[in-house]
């Protein structure tokens, strides 16, 4: 029979299960999620399975990440499944604390994060990296874990929180994991179940469209030129396109030379649906 995990609340409750674990010698690697879990989530547990003995998910809709026109009270909540899926995957605890937990009265603290923080999401999105920078250094410090696992979908947060942790001597090693994609090419995300059947179609060309600017870049052109002709490419298609952008795979800043390093980062809507997604080259 498969063991359920066990579920802390409250952030005591968390430190005494890892303390336990470490205690025995054990290292720790937590999952922060949101929930509405799927196989790209899946796909990061079993990473942090293969790095140490005890494996830690959180589920939490941060608040201090949406603005008051996002999705914060339609994101999907699916705690049952969410939970069949971490039992499954032999999942250790489930850290699930209330919002008052997390900021209780008179919780009064930000984060200014730069550097990777600045342009593309950002400039659509303002608020995002300060609310993902408190939520995730609030995880890290009550969770007292060895590993955490980002994954590359999410390319700018990942750059973030690795920055994060390191301008903070946080004693804690941040893991990328590759992007987990349909067979289409379609990258996964919880927000993938807002897209009608016919956005569901045309989804993929997000992915086509990065891939023929990376096959552009390959063969000569300017970055930023093929960023724009997948720009135009998606928008002729029907995509409201936020941006398509070229940027330097580590810092995420304009590019300079040619021999940088080159991420390419995209993110679109599609009807009242946000999609975002990146590849290397």
């Amino acid at each position: 029979m498969t063991q359920k995990p066990k579920v802390a609340e409250r952030v005591a409750d968390l430190r005494s299960e890892v303390g336990r674990f470490h205690a025995a010698g054990e290292k720790v690697a937590i999952v922060p999620t949101m929930g509405a879990l799927h196989a790209g989530h899946l796909a990061l547990v079993r990473e942090a399975r293969a790095r140490a003995e005890r494996v830690v998910v959180s589920i939490f809709v941060n608040p201090t990440q949406f603005a008051p026109n996002e999705d914060f009270s339609r994101y999907p909540r699916t705690w049952d499944a969410d939970m069949r899926l971490l039992a499954d995957e032999g999942v250790d605890v489930v850290y699930a604390p209330a919002r008052a937990e997390m900021y209780p009265d008179g919780f009064c603290t930000r984060l200014d994060v730069q550097g990777p923080a600045e342009g593309l999401e950002s400039d659509f999105r303002p608020h995002f990296f300060s609310g993902v920078a408190i939520v995730v250094a609030k995880l890290f410090l009550q969770s007292e874990a060895d590993f955490a696992m980002f994954g590359e979908k999410d390319y700018q947060q990942l750059k973030v929180v690795t920055r994060m942790v390191r301008d903070l001597d946080l004693r804690i090693r941040v893991v990328p994991c590759a992007t987990v994609r349909e067979p289409d090419g379609l990258a996964l995300s919880s927000r993938n179940r807002y897209l009608t059947d016919e956005d569901r179609a045309k989804a993929p060309a997000i992915h086509r469209a990065l891939q023929a600017a990376a096959a552009a870049i390959h063969q000569g052109q300017e970055p930023d030129r093929a960023a724009e002709t997948a720009a135009d490419t998606l928008s002729a298609n029907g995509f409201a396109v936020d941006y398509v952008a070229a940027r330097h795979a580590e810092t995420l800043a304009p590019l300079e030379g040619r021999a940088e390093p080159v991420r390419l980062l995209a993110a679109v809507w599609l009807g009242k649906t946000r999609l975002i997604d990146n590849i290397g080259l």
